[in-house]
Parts: structure tokens; sequence; C-alpha cells
């Protein structure tokens, strides 16, 4: 059966004069062509467009990437920065605690960075708490009270200046440290025999949990995190899981 010539009939919306074009037959078979060849390329167009798209969503993600990477590696920095102020801050300490006049040891033992003994005093073993835990006399401010929340006050408040040294009542090992609302930056060491000694509003602690410390050995710095009005150190002494009055145990240097 021949193929029929193709009409095209255009119809102005304006009302004007009706156009018709006659397309002969032997045209049909290319205008088809071109029409599926039409198709292709529009599809591949849209095909190009998506893939396009996605490349650039996924570079968009890759520069968020980087620069939270950025911000990251900022942080570090900081706290590069921070760590070796305070390594040099701790070896200013050692400094100033590490020894005596003409070779006799010092009255506060501090650790070497690296472990080991710096000194040899009799009484750096004793784990009974029975050393005042500053290296100055401070001021008692308020002891033991005992009873019911909020009268209750399980140990000794010792004013003292900010970044005061703040020593260990007696050799033991590290059993808790910690931030908490009331007792600001504080460390609890575990003696043995039934005794655990807190210290509490810090501003800087010095060991971590699992470390073995020895009697009158630096700790901390005071100050005044938690609830706290001004910068002091809180003291108390634990026997069996019940507070006893510290006093009972420490005095303040002559």
């Amino acid at each position: 059966m021949a193929e029929e010539d193709g009409t095209v009939i255009y119809v102005p919306g304006n009302g004007a004069e009706t156009r018709t074009w006659v397309i002969p037959a032997r045209r049909m078979p290319w205008i088809r062509r071109g029409l599926k060849g039409g198709a292709v390329l529009l599809v591949l167009f849209v095909m190009s467009w998506a893939y396009f798209a996605m490349r650039s969503l996924h570079i968009d993600r890759l520069e968020t990437r980087i620069r939270e990477l950025e911000e990251d590696a900022e942080q570090v920095e900081v706290l590069r920065a921070t760590l070796e102020q305070l390594e040099s801050r701790y070896a200013q300490i050692r400094a100033l605690f590490g020894s005596g006049v003409d070779g006799i040891a010092s009255e506060v033992w501090l650790p070497p960075p690296a472990g080991g003994a710096s000194r040899s005093d009799d009484d750096q073993n004793s784990t009974e708490p029975t050393a005042w835990p500053l290296t100055q006399r401070g001021f008692v401010t308020r002891t033991l009270l005992e009873g019911e929340a909020p009268d209750r006050h399980p140990g000794l408040d010792i004013a003292v200046p900010a970044d005061s040294y703040i020593r260990a009542a007696g050799a033991g090992v590290v059993q808790e440290v910690g931030d908490d609302p009331v007792y600001g930056r504080y460390l609890v060491i575990d003696h043995g025999n039934g005794y655990r000694t807190r210290y509490a509003h810090a501003n800087l602690l010095l060991v971590t949990e699992g470390t073995a410390v020895r009697r009158r050995e630096i700790i901390a710095l005071s100050g005044s995190t938690g609830r706290s009005s001004a910068p002091h150190l809180h003291f108390e002494v634990h026997l069996d899981g019940q507070p006893v009055d510290p006093l009972t145990l420490v005095q303040p240097p002559a």
C-alpha cells in the first residue's frame, strides 16, 4: 500500500486565515526519522542535565565536608595549644616544688612527667589521710555539720586564693574525677582501709582516674567552680562510706 501525502493545518488563535501545508509522501520517512532523532536528543539532554545536577550536589556536599574538616582541624590546633600550656604550667609547678634548698627534699612531692619518684619522704607512702590538704594554712570557714540537707555539710571549707596547691592527705589511688554542679571540678582518692577523701571546687585537676598518688603530692589547683561564692577547697573524709570530721585527722599548719 502506497504511503499518502501528509497535511499540516495551522489555525491562528487571533482569527487570522488558516494555513495548510501538504507534505509529500516521499518526505514522510525523513520527517519521522527527524522526530525520532529529536526525541533521542531530548532524552540525552535530560539525562545529561540530571547527571550534572547530581554532580553539582555531590560537589556541594564535598565542599561542606571540607569546611567541617577545616573547623575540626582548627579545634585540634586549639586543643594542642591548650595542652602545651598545661604541660608548661605543670613543668613550672615541678620546678617550684621538685626540690628544696641545698638538695633537701621539699615539703611537696610531684611526680615526674614520665613517672617514677623524685623524692623519698619517710611518710610519702602512708595511706592514712592525716596530712593537711593544702601547701598553705588557709582559713577554715565552715566545718562538718551533720543532719539533713540543706543544712548538712559533710566536710571542711578552707578559704585560699585561686590556684593554690591542693595535695593528697594520704597515699592512695584516684578513684573518681569529675565536674559536678555542686562540687565543681573534684576528685576522690581511695586510701584503703575504708578511707576516702574528696577535694572539690578546683580550677584544675592534675591527676586522672586510676592514678596512684603519694602523701602530700600536688593533685589540683584550688578555685571556685560549682556551687561556690569564693575560691576555697572543700575537703571531705569518709570512713566506710560515712563522713567523719576532717579536723579529727588533719590539723592546719602552725
